[in-house]
C-alpha cells in the first residue's frame, strides 16, 4: 500500500481504539505521512476552577496530533518527552486546531512541533514532542 493510504489506515485504527481522543471530541481533519491536523471544541466540563480550560485539554489535543503524525509511517512510535507552553487562555466554547510540523525523522527518534490555535487563529499553545520509533509495525504489510 502507498504511504498516504498507510498513514490514513494507521490513524483510523488508532482513533478507533483511542477512547480518550474520542471523549475529547477530536476530529481528524488531515493526515499525511508525518503530518496531522486535528480539531476539537472545548466543552464546559473541560474547564478548571478558574473557568479556564484545564491545561491538559490543549496538551492532550497536541499529544494526539503527535501520536497520529509520528505513527503515520506504519511503525509504532511512543512519546519520550513532551512539553508545552500556553500562550493564551482557552475557554469553554473555543474551537481548537492542532497542526504538526515534523522537525526530525530518524531511524529510532523523531521530533515534532505542534501549534494549537483557536477559532480566531490565535496561538494558544506551543508543544514539542519527541518519540521513540519502535520496530513494531501497525500492520503486517506496512
Amino acid at each position: 500500500m502507498n504511504k498516504q493510504t498507510l498513514a490514513v489506515k494507521v490513524v483510523e485504527k488508532m482513533m478507533a481504539d483511542d477512547a480518550f481522543s474520542q471523549w475529547l471530541g477530536i476530529e481528524v481533519v488531515d493526515i499525511k505521512p508525518g503530518f496531522a491536523k486535528l480539531e476539537m471544541k472545548v466543552r464546559p466540563e473541560m474547564v478548571n476552577g478558574f473557568n479556564v480550560s484545564h491545561g491538559g485539554i490543549a496538551f492532550s489535543l497536541a499529544d494526539s496530533a503527535l501520536a497520529f503524525a509520528s505513527n503515520s509511517y506504519g511503525r509504532v512510535a511512543l512519546a519520550l518527552e513532551n512539553n508545552i507552553s500556553f500562550t493564551k487562555k482557552v475557554m469553554a466554547g473555543d474551537e481548537l486546531t492542532a497542526i504538526t510540523e515534523e522537525l526530525s525523522l530518524g531511524r529510532r527518534i523523531a521530533v515534532y512541533n505542534i501549534t494549537v490555535r483557536n477559532q480566531d487563529d490565535e496561538k494558544v499553545a506551543l508543544f514539542r514532542g519527541t518519540v521513540f520509533r519502535t520496530k513494531e509495525q501497525h500492520f503486517d504489510d506496512s
